[in-house]
């Protein structure tokens, strides 16, 4: 039994395997407990690799090497290797929030704050521009930029995407109100809508007809969306843009709107 090409293509990446350990690992499914000699013959994998291969695959709990002569080896149940998989991608990643969330508090992290303020003062006096690509990178960036302010934020979104990023915008809005940083924030939806968020968030939300996704940071910078939130996120687009000249004009037109 050699198995089709899709099926051995797709379990090498739902599992993470290579392609001889997939193909040892079903051709040993088929038989439940086999020998090296037959599962070779099986896969098609050459017997001198099969040794490696079971090995591999016991490290990693796919298989259970049988006790006695010859040696066999029994496949673990598909449902079995699967949790297991999925405990262990549970425990890597709790692991690397925790490294990553300890991460400041190292001597390699001020470096690396360094040789970003190193290599970014050159330029900080003049106009700076980059494209952000993702919706995930975009309210990323949305939140730095927030966060860092001192003292305003100017915002135009949705309730839509308001809601959808809930706990970000209420986190980020709860210490900027504590810093008294001035939150002003344009929703194109309804009134009675806009009424209800702000006692959501606790800033204050106004309904206007401005169809746009931008935020603005004590007037120096601004990033503001190409594409409208129906599109994937992954095709989401915006651009960052540090430019106290261009900006003022977008903050002038801002407070307008704000007033009528």
């Amino acid at each position: 039994m050699i198995a089709k090409t899709e099926l051995v293509k797709k379990l090498k990446g739902y599992f993470d395997l290579n392609i001889y350990e997939t193909k040892v690992w079903l051709a040993l499914l088929s038989k439940g407990i086999s020998s090296a000699g037959e599962v070779s013959e099986l896969s098609g994998v050459p017997r001198s690799r099969t040794y490696d291969v079971f090995e591999s695959l016991e490290k990693q709990g796919f298989v259970i090497q049988k006790l006695g002569k010859p040696v066999k080896y029994i496949a673990v149940k598909p449902e079995i290797v699967i949790e297991k998989l999925k405990n262990n991608t549970i425990k890597l990643s709790e692991e690397k929030v925790k490294t990553l969330s300890g991460l400041k508090d190292t001597n390699e992290y001020k470096e690396l704050k360094e040789l970003h303020k190193t290599g970014f003062e050159p330029t900080k006096n003049h106009e700076l521009s980059t494209s952000i690509k993702g919706r995930s990178n975009l309210y990323l960036q949305m939140k730095t930029v927030m966060e860092s302010s001192e003292k305003m934020v100017y915002l135009t979104s949705s309730a839509y995407e308001l809601l959808s990023k809930q706990k970000m915008f209420k986190d980020i809005f709860t210490k900027l109100k504590k810093r008294k940083v001035d939150v002003k924030v344009m929703i194109s939806d309804d009134e009675d809508e806009a009424e209800k968020l702000s006692k959501k968030f606790g800033v204050t939300i106004k309904s206007k007809p401005i169809n746009s996704r931008f935020v603005i940071s004590d007037k120096t910078e601004l990033i503001f969306t190409i594409k409208p939130t129906n599109v994937h996120e992954d095709f989401d687009y915006g651009v960052w843009i540090n430019s106290p000249f261009f900006i003022s004009s977008l903050v002038y037109l801002f407070d307008i709107a704000w007033k009528d």
